[in-house]
């Protein structure tokens, strides 16, 4: 468990989520006989990191004070100066930091600097807490990759839709405000096309109902046939940028009819699907999003694209919201299709799993786990 202080440094990281990337999402707070005397956070690229932030709050009482930080202090110059160099001028006597920065740039060296200034360094405090905040960041600087977080509302019966496609609602209203939430804090939003024809999905982050003061996701459809319409709500409701990834072939005056709505088309690296039909390679779609400095992006249907993501096992967490309802109809579309497991050992499971209530729904929250096949055993035992 966290310290004290910790917990309140991991507070202010909560708050960054989803407006500092590239940047790591960071709380620090700085502490001076047992009394809180400074709090930060990261700012948007181009800011001060929370470690700065925190002593500017702090002021001359940074003096001999402890500061805790969610994860080890920069050491490189960037857009902003080197936070160790900030955290010995302003005088501070110790550091305490949940986790080692992987970024090749600092990787222990901020800890190190910080012992040669003679300064008492202690790493590890809340640790498993930042490192579940910091889950995008640590992926992306491991593979250059974004973590992929599906979130999927479904009946009891895993449909995400009536037989007719009617989906309006399949989850409640406090489900619904938990998305809205949840949107706020991660880079991009992603649909499928079908999703997008289907329900006509704003993709805005609107908590209390309202987008006013709310970080806006970048809106993404996946679209290899060319099927979003220039008159969709996404180019009509203000928002994020809206990106329509599809592939070569796509006809110019559709893409030029998207961006004339002012859409971004890009046109990404196509794989042959089981219908012997061009698809976006959707690792190679994430490839360019990691490129771009994303860090979280959020999953949200339909089941085509769902079991795509599940079947090339490119889904780094799983959000299932269960309302009670069962649908019934075979026709009804699934929450994920695909290939999917064609035996139940090669079915993934979830570790560090959570269940909570929204309302009268259910959140089923996890890592997905894979079954090891080389190994002839299951990742999970």
């Amino acid at each position: 468990m966290p310290s004290e202080f910790m917990r309140l440094a991991l507070d202010e990281a909560r708050g960054a989520l989803g407006t500092t990337s590239p940047n790591p999402s960071v709380g620090a707070v700085v502490v001076r006989d047992g009394r809180v005397v400074g709090r930060g956070r990261t700012q948007p690229p181009g800011g001060a990191h929370a470690e700065v932030m925190a002593l500017r709050d702090a002021g001359a009482a940074a003096r001999g004070a402890t500061l805790y930080c969610t994860l080890e202090p920069c050491v490189h110059l960037g857009r902003t100066g080197p936070c160790t160099e900030a955290i010995i001028e302003a005088g501070v006597a110790e550091v305490r930091y949940s986790i080692v920065d992987p970024d090749l740039q600092v990787a222990g060296a901020g800890d190190a600097r910080l012992r040669a200034a003679g300064l008492h360094v202690e790493a590890g405090d809340g640790a498993e807490e930042s490192v579940r905040i910091l889950e995008g960041y640590l992926k992306h600087r491991r593979s250059g990759r974004p973590a992929v977080i599906v979130k999927v509302a479904m009946s009891l019966d895993g449909r995400i839709a009536a037989a007719s496609g009617d989906a309006r609602w399949v989850s409640g209203p406090e489900a619904r405000e938990w998305v809205h939430r949840i949107r706020t804090q991660v880079d991009a939003v992603v649909v499928g096309s079908g999703t997008l024809v289907a329900d006509d999905p704003a993709l805005t982050a609107r908590p209390e109902g309202t987008t006013e003061g709310a970080h806006q996701p970048v809106r993404i459809v996946v679209d290899s046939r060319a099927r979003t319409q220039p008159s969709a709500r996404l180019f009509s409701e203000s928002g994020g940028p809206v990106l329509v990834a599809t592939v070569a072939g796509a006809p110019r005056a559709w893409r030029k009819a998207i961006e004339e709505r002012g859409g971004e088309v890009l046109v990404a690296p196509a794989e042959t699907g089981a219908d012997g039909v061009p698809h976006v390679d959707l690792e190679a779609l994430l490839v360019v999003l990691g490129q771009r400095g994303m860090l979280n992006v959020m999953v949200e249907g339909g089941g085509v694209l769902l079991g795509a993501l599940f079947d090339r096992r490119l889904v780094d967490r799983l959000y299932a919201v269960i309302a009670p309802v069962i649908v019934g109809a075979a026709s009804a579309p699934s929450a994920v299709s695909g290939r999917g497991a064609q035996v139940m050992r090669e079915a993934p499971r979830l570790r560090d799993l959570a269940v909570t209530r929204l309302g009268e729904d259910v959140l089923v929250e996890g890592v997905p786990v894979w079954p090891d096949a080389a190994a002839g055993r299951q990742d999970w035992e």
